[in-house]
């Protein structure tokens, strides 16, 4: 949905498809996010499996990357047994990554640095008033995120990679976002 209609036609597309409201969206091109790495003085994530990419070498364990790392590790796919779900979740392992670093930075001494990776690489429908008062409003919930995903049977369609997700893996997902959610189940 994004390939064909930007931000606003995904979200309406993924609102629809598993009936969960979604109010806002946030996006960041790779630029900024290895801008954004880098701003910030590097992340940590735990990874998971050993594999070497771009020339860097990624050790199972705690590992620190700055943004030219973080890039080459949220890119890899074809060495990983989970393919594309494998790159999903180090994708999702920056994210939180960077989450974590940013809310627990007293006094950010480098906030131009973070204001300067953002501003021409980001996309979003808040304010930045609105996206500061989501930050702190759920700070401590970033210590808690629960994550899942749609898990289904790829195929491609017009030279273009689409996934199918069978009716019990969509009313799995449906249900779980809902009780996380706590909106009342259909």
């Amino acid at each position: 949905a994004y390939a064909f209609g930007g931000a606003a036609m995904a979200m309406d597309t993924v609102q629809k498809y598993v009936d969960i409201p979604i109010d806002h969206y946030v996006s960041i091109n790779m630029k900024g996010l290895k801008e954004l790495v880098d701003a910030i003085g590097g992340i940590e994530v735990n990874n998971d499996f050993t594999f070497s990419q771009d020339g860097y070498d990624f050790p199972i364990g705690k590992i620190t990357l700055n943004g030219n790392q973080a890039l080459s590790y949220s890119r890899m796919r074809y060495e990983d047994p989970n393919g594309d779900y494998g790159r999903q979740g180090r994708q999702r392992k920056i994210v939180e990554g960077i989450a974590e670093k940013v809310l627990s930075l007293n006094g950010v001494s480098n906030y131009q640095s973070i204001l300067n990776a953002l501003e021409s690489n980001m996309k979003t429908d808040m304010s930045f008033d609105e996206m500061k008062k989501i930050a702190l409003d759920y700070r401590e919930a970033f210590g808690t995120i629960k994550q899942d995903q749609l898990q289904g049977e790829g195929f491609m369609q017009d030279n273009i990679s689409y996934q199918k997700v069978s009716d019990q893996e969509l009313d799995r997902v449906k249900k779980e976002l809902k009780d996380q959610l706590n909106l009342e189940n259909k």
